[in-house]
């Protein structure tokens, strides 16, 4: 019956991902819905930002380990991502009239720092889109009681993702969320409330929790302690903020309010709900200690799976499954199509620019196909967590891209040259950290972050010997008119 039922889903969520294909007529309706979006629809869209399985099975595994302490990542950092994105980026970016974060790049600074922060850009989305389709793979193998294997569960997850993205684009991501969104919220408060009746009510698990020191948020100690506390924080919380899914939430609005509010509130939302998966894999370890007490130490990522499975009747089954699948799909469906509308717009059309929309579009999802593949095959290879997966993608944007951005929106004297300095000194100084330094106490990335701040500031007060060039861009009037505010500048 289980299995009957998440294979009916499945279906389901496919044909509606193919009706809303049928709105597509151009590249700007695959990558931004036509800007046409809706504020529930903006929400939903911005709360599986996230809502993957990072938050259900990742995040959920690391609070039994270590805590809120743990999880500063996410959610704590992804949920101030999407707000502070939603406050201080959003009406800037909206009245820009640009299709992808990197023409940001493009248009205030040149091709070259579009092409240099777009490659990041589409490098970070790896280990997350990977994490999703890792997540599908674990899901399957589960509800078949492992007749599908994981490796095989991956492959069909990336194919199920893949048909209905391919050829609905945003539009599709965002007929989905919407729907899959209220799954995910009804379904978790439900199955939340069904297992909190094994534990002796809500009251009892959080008292447990906190008995147990897992709601100690701040970390004890000297600065050894705290500065890869803020490192973690800051990863998500900055170096989230330029990507191109989030851009694409924002610039899919109807308008320039509805893209804050939207954000704001996605963000909040996700916040608070992020708290039930944790609240249910804590439970469990009330439920039974001793097993869950083991699967803690050897696989954490299968608590939360294992409690629905072996002490809920199927019909809670079936609500935690679609739940998750859900969740699941609309975050994965949405990280697949950004990497693969960044690099056709930002790198693919800097050699073709004359390309006609109808060539561009077909480039797209050409590219999307094989971003599909590579992401397959590093979900196959890897042997990291999801959670460890998630946390580590947004390094790279951090060092890379973030500084760039906010100091070109905000530095009226932020130069081309800066970019330049910033990207230098900022990945330098990572790399040779990663590499060379591997310190518990500074993390490579907030070194390099540190690094490309000076970079810009010392770059752009320096003698400029490069100059802000950028070709005409194809998409806008707002995109036009910023550009020649930045070459005032």
């Amino acid at each position: 019956m289980l299995i009957g039922f998440v294979t009916l889903y499945l279906l389901i969520s496919v044909a509606i991902g193919l009706y809303a294909a049928t709105r597509v007529h151009s590249a700007k309706d695959f990558a931004v819905a036509g800007r046409s979006l809706p504020l529930p629809v903006v929400t939903a869209t911005v709360f599986a930002t996230w809502f993957g399985a990072e938050t259900v099975l990742g995040v959920s595994a690391t609070f039994v380990k270590d805590g809120l302490g743990g999880v500063v990542a996410d959610p704590f950092g992804a949920s101030l991502c999407l707000i502070l994105a939603g406050l201080f980026f959003a009406p800037k970016l909206y009245r820009m009239g640009l299709l992808t974060i990197g023409d940001y790049y493009h248009v205030r600074y040149n091709r070259t720092v579009e092409v240099v922060t777009s490659i990041a850009i589409v490098i970070s989305y790896l280990g997350w889109v990977a994490a999703q389709i890792k997540a599908l793979g674990l899901v399957f193998n589960i509800v078949t009681g492992g007749a599908i294997s994981n490796e095989w569960g991956m492959v069909l997850g990336a194919a199920i993702v893949l048909t209905y993205t391919t050829f609905g684009g945003m539009f599709s991501v965002a007929f989905l969320d919407f729907i899959q969104m209220m799954v995910v919220m009804c379904g978790l408060l439900f199955i939340a409330w069904f297992v909190s009746g094994m534990t002796g009510g809500a009251g009892a698990v959080i008292a447990h929790a906190q008995a147990a020191g897992k709601l100690d948020f701040f970390p004890t100690g000297g600065y050894t302690a705290w500065i890869p506390f803020i490192g973690a924080w800051m990863t998500m919380m900055l170096g989230s903020i330029p990507q191109q899914d989030v851009f694409q939430r924002i610039t899919s609005a109807r308008n320039e309010k509805t893209a804050v509010r939207g954000s704001v509130l996605g963000g909040t939302i996700y916040f608070a709900f992020a708290f039930v998966p944790m609240f249910l894999a804590y439970a469990a370890t009330l439920v039974d200690p001793a097993k869950f007490g083991e699967l803690v130490k050897t696989d954490s990522q299968l608590v939360l799976p294992t409690l629905i499975l072996s002490h809920t009747p199927v019909f809670a089954q079936v609500i935690f499954f679609g739940a998750l699948l859900s969740a699941i799909m609309s975050c994965s469906s949405a990280t697949l199509l950004a990497p693969s509308v960044a690099f056709s717009e930002n790198i693919v059309r800097g050699f073709y620019p004359k390309m006609s929309d109808r060539t561009f579009l077909l480039v797209m999802r050409t590219s999307l196909v094989g971003f599909a593949l590579i992401v397959l095959f590093v979900a196959l290879n890897s042997k990291l967590t999801i959670f460890q997966m998630v946390e580590s993608a947004y390094k790279v944007t951090l060092v890379t891209a973030f500084v760039p951005l906010a100091f070109g929106l905000y530095w009226q004297r932020a130069t081309t040259q800066g970019a330049y300095f910033a990207m230098a000194a900022g990945l330098g100084v990572w790399l040779t950290g990663e590499v060379f330094i591997q310190s518990e106490v500074w993390p490579a990335q907030i070194l390099g972050f540190l690094a490309a701040i000076a970079g810009m500031v010392v770059g752009s007060l320096l003698p400029q010997k490069v100059r802000h060039a950028p070709r005409p861009h194809p998409h806008g009037e707002g995109a036009a008119a910023h550009g020649q505010e930045s070459r005032g500048a």
